[in-house]
């Protein structure tokens, strides 16, 4: 006689954690407020937070002249970690000794959880079995070193920077939500800027090619 075996289906996905309420909690809690403090908090997602973070600077509307060239290979560097398959962030020791509590560190992080909070209202979790595989993970870290070198070359003073930080961003901040749709909108915003971006760059050193001539 066979008896029938029920197989039990997979127990859903908890709902993700609300990015905005944890990092209140971490502003608002006690000990220090370091960015090694902040890689312990959010542990495998401290790779998305941390390009935002990184990418929110040149993300502002703002010229910076290649000020911000140190976040950008900062950037490349741990989406290089993330290709590589590592679930934890390596960064210098004195580099996870740095403060985010300083006047300027606090308005700043209250300038991101504000945009958090507006993505959360509009986002919810779509497609989240795409999220959080080595496949994906590998995706994500190449879409953030292309965000990060389109930003890297853009000439200084020209605002091309910005966009291409900003779908950084939006990447990043959609793999915190786990939202498909706020990734797809940051490749879009990455990708078109980064084509203007090199046509720029292409036309200029045919410009200069001819003065050469």
């Amino acid at each position: 006689m066979i008896v029938p075996v029920l197989i039990e289906d997979d127990p859903p996905r908890p709902a993700p954690v609300r990015v905005s309420d944890q990092l209140e909690r971490w502003l608002g809690g006690a000990g220090e407020k370091t960015l090694g403090s902040l890689i312990e908090l959010f542990e495998e997602k401290s790779f998305a937070l941390l390009f935002v973070l990184l990418l929110g600077v040149p993300a502002l509307p703002l010229p910076t002249g290649g000020a911000t060239h140190v976040f950008e290979i900062i950037a490349v560097l741990l989406a290089l970690q993330l290709i590589a398959g590592s679930h934890r962030i390596w960064l210098p020791e004195r580099w996870c000794r740095i403060e985010l509590a300083g006047s300027s560190q606090q308005r700043f992080l209250a300038g991101l959880m504000k945009l958090i909070r507006r993505l959360e209202l509009l986002s919810r979790p779509r497609l989240r079995f795409l999220f959080d595989h080595r496949l994906s993970n590998i995706i994500f870290g190449l879409l953030v070193i292309g965000g990060s070198v389109a930003a890297f070359v853009a000439p200084p003073f020209t605002g091309l920077d910005t966009l291409p930080a900003l779908g950084v961003v939006l990447l990043s901040l959609g793999v915190l939500l786990e939202d498909i749709l706020v990734v797809i909108a940051g490749v879009l915003i990455g990708a078109s800027v980064s084509g203007r971006a090199a046509g720029l760059l292409s036309a200029r050193r045919t410009i200069d090619i001819g003065f050469a001539l």
